[in-house]
C-alpha cells in the first residue's frame, strides 16, 4: 500500500498552531465575558425591576396612583412570580428566550390578596451585547491573524536557518570538508538549531578524522609493501624459465599492480593531486589510446572537440574503464565521443545497483556475477582522476537488448573550463539524456 505523504513547510506548521491556539483562546475567552456581560446585565435588570417595584409601592400605598406601567393583579403574571407573592415575598422573574432582550418581571403583595407588578424589557441595555460580541469577534480575528503573522515570522527564520544546516550538510556529503553548518547558520540568537549545528561539525571533524587516518595507514601499508614486492618481482626475474616461473613473476605483478593502485587512491583521496593541462584533440586522443590497448574495440567520434585537460590522467580514466567493461562485461565494447562526452559500452549484465546507487567504493566489485576479479580500484581511480579534471564520472545501465544484455555505461563529461590551480572544480550542468 502506497501512502502519500503531504510535505508542509515548518513556518506554515508553526502559523496553523500559533493560529489555532489564538482561535481556541480567543473563543473561550470571548464566551466567558459574553456570558459575564449578560449574567451581569441580568441581575442590574432585576435590581432597577425591583427599585422601581419599591418607589411605586409606596407611591400607591398614599396616593393610589401605579407608576411605570405597574398592575394590580396582572393576568399574564408567570405561576412562579405569583406563587413567590402569595407567600408575601417580593420577586422577581426573568423570562429568556435568548433571542431577543429577556422580559424582567418584578412583584410584591399589595394587600387584600392583591399583587403589584412591573413588567418591562431593557432592549437598549441589551444593545449593547451586540456591540460587545462584535467587538471580541473583531479582537478574535485580530488575534487570529498577527498568530498567523507571528508563526510565519517566527517559523520563517527557523525554517531558514534549517534550510542553510540542510544546504551545508548536503556540501558536506558531497565531499565538501570545508563546510562548517554553525558558521552556516549563523544568527544572534542561539537556540536547539545551534545545538544541532554543532554536534554535526563535531561528528563531522571526528569523520575526517577517522578517514584521513585511515588513509595515511593505507598509504603507510602500501608504501611499505612497494620496496619488498618490487624485490620479489625483481628476485622473480631471476627463475629459471618454466611454469611455476611464470605463475610467481605473474603474482608478484599483479601485486605489485595492486600496491600501485592503493597508492594512487590514497593520493586520490588526500585531494592534493593537481592536473598538468594540455590541449587535447579529443577524438584522435581516445582513438589512439584505444587502439593501443585493443584494435577490436568499436570507436565511433561523433563530433570531435578540442578540450584542456590533463592527457596522463584522462588515458588513465580511458584505460580503467575499458579494462573495467573487459573484465565484467561481455564484448563487443564501444568507445564513443561526441564534443566533450565520453562513453565507454559493454554488453554484459551491467553495474549492480549498489555502484549505481552509491558510486564506486574500493575493494567492491558488485554482485556474484561482478565480483570474484578484481579489487574495485579501477573505477575508484578512474572517479577520483576525473575528480582532479574537473570531470565528472557517472554510471548508468543500458536499455535490455533483445539477446537479454544490458551492458554497463560508463560517461565522462569534461567540463568547458580547465580545473583551477587550486584543485577546485567547476559546477557541470548535465544535459537530460
Amino acid at each position: 500500500m502506497v501512502r502519500l505523504a503531504l510535505r508542509t513547510g515548518l513556518r506554515w506548521k508553526l502559523s496553523a498552531a500559533i493560529a489555532l491556539v489564538g482561535a481556541l483562546v480567543a473563543v473561550a475567552l470571548s464566551l466567558v465575558v459574553h456570558n459575564a456581560a449578560r449574567g451581569s446585565m441580568l441581575d442590574n435588570s432585576r435590581d432597577v425591576q425591583i427599585e422601581r417595584l419599591n418607589f411605586t409601592q409606596k407611591i400607591f400605598e398614599s396616593t393610589g396612583r401605579l407608576q411605570f406601567g405597574a398592575k394590580i393583579d396582572d393576568p399574564t403574571l408567570p405561576k412562579a412570580l405569583r406563587a413567590a407573592v402569595a407567600k408575601n415575598k417580593r420577586a422577581t422573574f426573568l423570562q429568556d428566550t435568548g433571542q431577543t432582550a429577556p422580559e424582567v418581571w418584578a412583584a410584591a403583595p399589595a394587600g387584600s390578596g392583591r399583587v403589584l407588578s412591573l413588567h418591562d424589557r431593557f432592549p437598549d441595555r441589551f444593545a449593547v451585547l451586540d456591540d460587545l460580541d462584535q467587538a471580541l469577534l473583531i479582537g478574535s480575528t485580530a488575534v487570529v491573524v498577527g498568530g498567523c503573522a507571528l508563526g510565519v515570522l517566527v517559523g520563517g527564520r527557523l525554517s531558514k536557518r534549517l534550510r542553510k544546516a540542510a544546504a551545508a550538510a548536503g556540501r558536506l556529503a558531497d565531499g565538501d570538508t570545508s563546510v562548517r553548518i554553525r558558521d552556516e547558520v549563523g544568527g544572534r540568537v542561539r537556540d536547539e538549531t545551534d545545538d544541532l549545528a554543532w554536534a554535526v561539525d563535531a561528528m563531522s571533524d571526528a569523520l575526517q578524522q577517522r578517514i584521513e587516518a585511515e588513509r595515511r595507514v593505507t598509504a603507510d601499508i602500501a608504501h611499505e609493501l612497494r620496496t619488498p614486492v618490487t624485490g620479489l618481482l625483481t628476485a622473480a626475474e631471476l627463475l629459471p624459465p618454466g611454469r611455476p616461473s611464470e605463475l610467481v613473476r605473474d603474482r608478484a605483478q599483479a601485486m605489485r599492480t595492486l600496491v600501485e593502485d592503493v597508492l594512487e587512491v590514497a593520493r586520490l583521496d588526500g585531494y592534493a593531486e593537481r592536473a598538468e593541462l594540455q590541449d587535447v584533440a579529443l577524438g584522435e586522443f581516445v582513438t589512439r589510446r584505444v587502439r593501443a590497448l585493443n584494435p577490436d574495440i568499436s570507436i565511433d567520434v561523433v563530433r570531435d572537440a578540442e578540450v584542456t585537460t590533463d592527457p596522463r590522467r584522462l588515458e588513465r580514466i580511458l584505460g580503467n574503464l575499458i579494462a573495467n567493461a573487459a573484465r565484467h562485461g561481455k564484448p563487443p565494447i564501444e568507445v564513443t565521443v561526441e564534443g566533450r562526452v565520453l562513453r565507454v559500452r559493454d554488453h554484459g549484465t551491467g553495474f549492480p545497483e549498489a555502484l549505481l546507487r552509491e558510486g564506486p567504493s574500493r575493494f567492491r566489485t558488485g554482485s556474484s556475477d561482478r565480483a570474484g576479479r578484481g579489487h574495485g580500484l579501477g573505477l575508484t581511480i578512474a572517479a577520483g582522476q576525473a575528480r582532479v579534471l574537473g570531470a565528472r564520472l557517472t554510471f548508468r545501465n543500458a536499455e535490455e537488448l533483445t539477446d537479454g544484455s544490458t551492458g554497463a555505461v560508463s560517461v565522462l563529461w569534461l567540463p568547458e573550463n580547465a580545473p583551477t590551480d587550486t584543485g577546485s572544480f567547476p559546477v557541470i550542468h548535465l544535459p537530460d539524456r
